[in-house]
This record gives structure tokens, sequence and C-alpha cells, in this order.
């Protein structure tokens, strides 16, 4: 691990090629909060592929639309839901009508980790 911080809406993560999130009970994900994610990407990601995966153990919202300009971060290639929860399942189809990269839901973060590799691996795009 890189770096961790923890914030008034939840614990953040930094690994070498990916951001793992843990927001806490309650919290309502809005552009404020990307904002954060944005200044962490420039900071620890600058021109160098990653993925985003969130631990979803609490429950919280998670206004889609912030997934429009989340999408415009050029390096994000995937982001990564990992939760038991079968309800999780719809959350996810309504968020991937607002984002335009991979999108997908795991049961375990060793599922996900396995994907970001296959997701890295076969990335090949240099990054402007």
């Amino acid at each position: 691990m890189i770096a961790t911080y923890q914030l008034n809406f939840g614990l953040i993560e930094i690994y070498e090629d990916y951001i793992k999130s843990i927001i806490n009970e309650g919290i309502t994900i809005t552009p404020k909060h990307n904002n954060v994610l944005l200044e962490m990407v420039e900071k620890h990601f600058k021109n160098k592929p990653f993925l985003y995966i969130t631990h979803r153990i609490n429950s919280y919202a998670v206004d889609p639309t912030i997934y429009l300009e989340t999408a415009k971060i050029c390096n994000l290639l995937g982001f990564a839901v990992v939760s038991k929860d079968p309800l999780q399942e719809k959350q996810i189809k309504l968020e991937q009508v607002f984002f335009s990269k991979e999108l997908k839901r795991f049961d375990d973060i060793e599922s996900a980790l396995i994907w970001k590799d296959e997701l890295l691996q076969n990335y090949s795009k240099p990054l402007a």
C-alpha cells in the first residue's frame, strides 16, 4: 500500500495500480466526493493506468451521474464493485448507464484484483 486516507466519507487506500475505497454507512456519494478522487488520481496515478475498487460493506447511496465525470479520467481502466449483496446487481446496472468504461461486480476482493490484473495486462494504449 502506498497511502491511506481516512476521510469524512470513508477510507481510501492507494496501491500501485488501484484505489480501494470503503465508504461510510449512510453517505451519499456526490460530485464533490469525485473531486477528491480526481485529486488522488493526479497525485498518485498521473499518466499511469489504474482501477478503482469499491468495497461496499456499508449501506450508502451513489449519485450515478458522478460516473459521467469519472469516465473522463483517461487512465482509469475500470471500476470494480465488491459486494455479496445481490441487490447491488440492480444498482450496478443503473450505474453502468452513466459509466462508459468497464464496471463489474465481484463477491470478493480477490476476484476483483484478478480482473484488475487482466485489464491492466490487456491495456496497451499509451496514455495522453
